[in-house]
């Protein structure tokens, strides 16, 4: 199976962190965000990855080519990374993916490995890891489930109250929910030119039109996307 893992962002809120470093080369416990995706995801059988890149790319495709020369890495470079958002990242893989089982992360997110092979086993072949515990605020990727556990709406704008968590950015589709997603992402893309908005819109849009993708509760597994200077000490203190 693949992973695609976005990275192209500029991650503006963490400068002046960002400012010479892109967002997944900043470290926790001593070691670059990105490795510790590329090693959690190699444990749990990934053996073909697809990286896509933007700001300040030449020191993510140095850090992989270096540390990880074993990998089977595919870069893609988005090359307006500054005025796109990450559903155009996504829509650059589909050469790549498009029509074939993947698994799709965010390049800032830390998590326990156990997460992976969770959405692997839940007996869905469309899945996205969801955290019910703890407070879920206004910022966060918010979802809905239906009463059989699948996804009924996911966005940011929703009550708090109502959501049955916070999607963590870790996700696992078919090969036929892929083929539905691109096809809609070229709708997205190129006829609506949706660029600047978040992937999740996609995901809502398919979902819509009958697609299924469960809700899997991640319970106390560790992950933590990183947004902030306060994300990254929390993080530290976090045992993943």
């Amino acid at each position: 199976m693949k992973a695609v893992i976005l990275t192209a962002g500029m991650a503006l809120r963490l400068r002046p962190l960002t400012d010479a470093t892109p967002k997944c080369l900043l470290k926790v416990k001593n070691k670059p965000i990105l490795g510790q995706i590329l090693e959690n995801l190699a444990e749990n059988g990934i053996d073909e990855f697809v990286i896509v890149t933007g700001y300040l790319r030449e020191q993510v495709l140095t850090y992989v080519e270096t540390q990880y020369p074993e990998l089977k890495i595919t870069f893609i470079y988005n090359e307006v990374y500054d005025s796109t958002n990450n559903i155009y990242s996504l829509w650059l893989t589909k050469n790549e993916v498009a029509g074939e089982s993947f698994l799709l992360l965010d390049g800032d997110i830390v998590f326990d490995k156990q997460i992976v092979e969770l959405l692997n086993e839940c007996g869905h072949p469309s899945a996205l890891a969801l955290r019910s515990s703890g407070h879920v605020g206004e910022e966060d990727m918010k979802v809905m489930a239906d009463k059989k556990g699948f996804v009924k709406e996911i966005n940011k704008s929703m009550n708090p109250a109502e959501a049955a968590g916070e999607s963590i950015g870790i996700e696992l589709f078919s090969a036929e929910t892929s083929k539905l997603l691109f096809d809609e992402l070229h709708i997205m893309m190129e006829e609506e030119n949706k660029v600047n908005v978040w992937y999740e819109e996609a995901f809502q849009r398919i979902i819509n039109k009958g697609v299924k993708i469960a809700a899997v509760d991640v319970h106390d597994l560790k992950c933590m996307e990183l947004d902030t200077v306060e994300d990254f000490e929390q993080a530290e203190k976090i045992d993943f």
